[in-house]
């Protein structure tokens, strides 16, 4: 119908434009007469005694006209070409009768840096500026507590390569007497509140990446990020995307799987990533202190996961910092992190969604042979595995993972790295699951 349509219109303008054109030769060549003309225009005027106009009025009215009608042709043929550029085609997408869609821009997204005072910042940010595909797909915002002035000295030799905001209340948090030693907890927590407000509120980001200044990045770390975006937006399960893998030390991930990804109900932070319409939603309620371990409880997380890697896509460097260490020498310093471009772009991640992600991974787990924890200790296991260890109870599951060296805390009942209370890791060379009973339910808050 459109294509009909169209040609109606073509052919109308065509025919129009013909018939202007031809009148217009004709008048031009009546207005610009040759001598004989001009003698047979004097005899029809002498003939008529007199009453015709004066010859040169008429030629002066000719030439109006022509003029008139050659704008009408030139207005014409914008029209034409108007309706050329809109018509659909066969050779362009969506010739079929509707335009072609717009190419949909890539979306921003942003990484916030959270700085304090250490000068090495400079680690972070360099590696960083290095690795971004995109000054404009992914700026840089550091955000400084603190008011440290070699640290803003650091900040500001980067120029214009990044964006250096100052959060300007850096007064002492009042605090109860009993957690005056949980100062700078609290300002974690209030400088949090104020930079993400920043990022959504005043500069309108839509989601944004989290580190912290002492973080390095993967190679592929803005990859993972940007293939793993369309996945939150469009999956209501997941709350966050996340580089970290709490359990990600040498040994106890399969390196031969960088490209692996899981579904995890515990919040592993540590370079993670958020949408503004989780942020309104934890804005209003953001709490005082200790607000990673608040994100970790049921009320927040509300039964949604977030994404994690097999391998690290972050390693922290800052063994000083607030928490004095805690977990550094034991854990942190011994992540692995990858080394290799995993292009997630191009893969097909379709497989985390809840449901398909589900079902595979239950019957990954619960498919696998039961053995126990002499069998992994004293070398009896058969096979490249998997193979499960179940527990039945706190104290069982500490013991455990204590014994396999996985970390044995709880945050509201969840496991690190735990989804629907299993902990999946590699040990010896052969993944493990360590796992609940079948027909696991819900976590129990009150294992901590």
């Amino acid at each position: 119908m459109l294509r009909k349509r169209g040609s109606f219109i073509l052919c109308g303008a065509f025919l129009f434009i013909t018939w202007n054109a031809v009148l217009v030769l004709l008048l031009r060549g009546k207005a610009h007469p040759g001598e004989g003309d001009v003698g047979v225009a004097e005899r029809g005027v002498a003939q008529s005694g007199g009453a015709a106009r004066p010859a040169g009025d008429v030629v002066a009215d000719v030439l109006r006209m022509a003029d008139t009608f050659q704008a009408q042709l030139e207005r014409q043929k914008e029209i034409l070409l108007q309706i050329k550029s809109r018509r659909p085609s066969r050779d362009r997408p969506g010739g079929g009768g509707a335009e072609a869609p717009a190419t949909p821009r890539p979306p921003v997204v942003p990484v916030l840096v959270i700085a304090c005072n250490r000068v090495t910042v400079r680690r972070c940010l360099d590696r960083l500026l290095e690795l971004r595909p995109s000054p404009e797909l992914h700026p840089v915002i550091v955000s400084q507590d603190c008011g440290h002035a070699e640290t803003a000295e650091v900040i500001r030799s980067y120029g214009g390569a990044v964006t250096h905001l100052q959060q300007p209340d850096l007064s002492d948090v009042p605090v109860a007497p009993q957690h005056r030693k949980f100062q700078g907890y609290y300002k974690i927590s209030r400088h949090y509140r104020w930079a993400l407000n920043q990022v959504f509120g005043t500069l309108g980001h839509s989601a944004v990446v989290i580190v912290e200044d002492d973080l390095e990045v993967a190679p592929d770390f803005f990859e993972y990020f940007r293939a793993l975006l369309p996945l939150l937006e469009s999956d209501r399960s997941l709350w966050c995307v996340s580089a970290w893998n709490d359990n990600g030390r040498d040994g106890y991930v399969d390196p031969g799987q960088p490209g692996l990804l899981y579904r995890t109900d515990f919040f592993p932070g540590l370079g993670w990533m958020l949408r503004r319409e989780l942020w309104e939603e934890l804005e209003p309620k953001w709490p005082a202190s200790f607000w990673d371990d608040w994100m970790r409880q049921p009320e927040q997380r509300r039964g949604r996961a977030c994404v994690r890697p097999e391998i690290s896509r972050t390693l922290t460097f800052g063994r000083q910092g607030v928490s004095l260490g805690q977990f550094y020498d034991k854990y942190l310093r011994h992540i692995r992190l990858s080394s290799q471009f995993v292009p997630f772009t191009t893969l097909d991640l379709g497989y985390l969604r809840e449901d398909a992600y589900l079902r595979d991974f239950q019957t990954r787990v619960y498919d696998a042979p039961a053995v126990s924890y002499q069998d992994v200790a004293q070398g009896r296991l058969r096979g490249p595995g998997p193979f499960r260890l179940q527990y039945s109870g706190k104290d069982a599951f500490k013991t455990l993972a204590k014994n396999l060296g996985v970390m044995d805390d709880l945050k509201s009942g969840v496991p690190r790295t735990g989804y629907r209370g299993v902990v999946s890791f590699f040990h010896k060379g052969r993944r493990l699951f360590l796992a609940p009973p079948p027909g696991w339910s819900q976590y129990d808050p009150s294992w901590s």
